[in-house]
C-alpha cells in the first residue's frame, strides 16, 4: 500500500474506519487522503434551505465543498490525534460511490477504506448501495467496516 483513502461520514464506524486506515497508514509508510462527499441531493436540499430563508446569498458549489472539506479536517482533528501520519483532506459534492472511484483514481489510491451499513437486498436494489459499487468497480484493495446493529 502507499496511498489510502478513507471516506469521511458522521458516523461512528466511520470515525473507526478512519482510524484503521492511519494506523495501516503509518505502519506502511502510506500517504492517506480523507474524503468527505456531500451528496448531490444533500447540496440541492441546502441551497433550498438558504433560498427559502431570505438569504440574499446562495449556497454554492463550491461551498458545499468546503463544508465537507471542514468534515474531513475535523474528523482528522479528533481521530488521529496521537497518530504521526502524514494526511490530506479534500471535499466534493457529488453522487458517494462515483466520487469515490473519480478521486481515487485521480490521486492514484491503491486502497479504499469505508464504513458501510447492512441492506436488505431489495433496500439495495432501490437505493443503491455505495460500499457495494466500490467493491465492484474499485480496482484495488477495499476495507469495509460495518456499523454496529443496534
Amino acid at each position: 500500500m502507499e496511498h489510502a483513502m478513507a471516506v469521511v461520514t458522521r458516523d461512528a464506524a466511520a470515525r473507526a474506519v478512519v482510524r484503521e486506515a492511519a494506523e495501516l497508514a503509518v505502519g506502511v509508510d502510506a500517504r492517506l487522503t480523507l474524503l468527505a462527499v456531500t451528496s448531490e441531493d444533500d447540496y440541492e436540499h441546502r441551497q433550498e434551505s438558504f433560498e427559502r430563508s431570505g438569504a440574499s446569498a446562495t449556497y454554492t458549489i463550491e461551498q458545499a465543498e468546503e463544508a465537507a472539506e471542514y468534515k474531513a479536517v475535523e474528523t482528522a482533528t479528533d481521530v488521529l490525534e496521537g497518530l504521526d501520519v502524514e494526511y490530506d483532506v479534500t471535499g466534493i459534492v457529488g453522487e458517494p460511490a462515483r466520487s469515490v472511484l473519480a478521486v481515487a483514481e485521480s490521486r492514484d489510491v491503491d486502497h479504499v477504506f469505508l464504513s458501510g451499513r447492512r441492506r436488505s437486498p431489495t433496500g439495495k436494489a432501490l437505493f443503491g448501495d455505495v460500499t457495494q459499487d466500490v467493491l465492484l468497480e474499485f480496482d484495488g484493495f477495499v476495507t469495509v467496516r460495518l456499523a454496529d446493529d443496534e
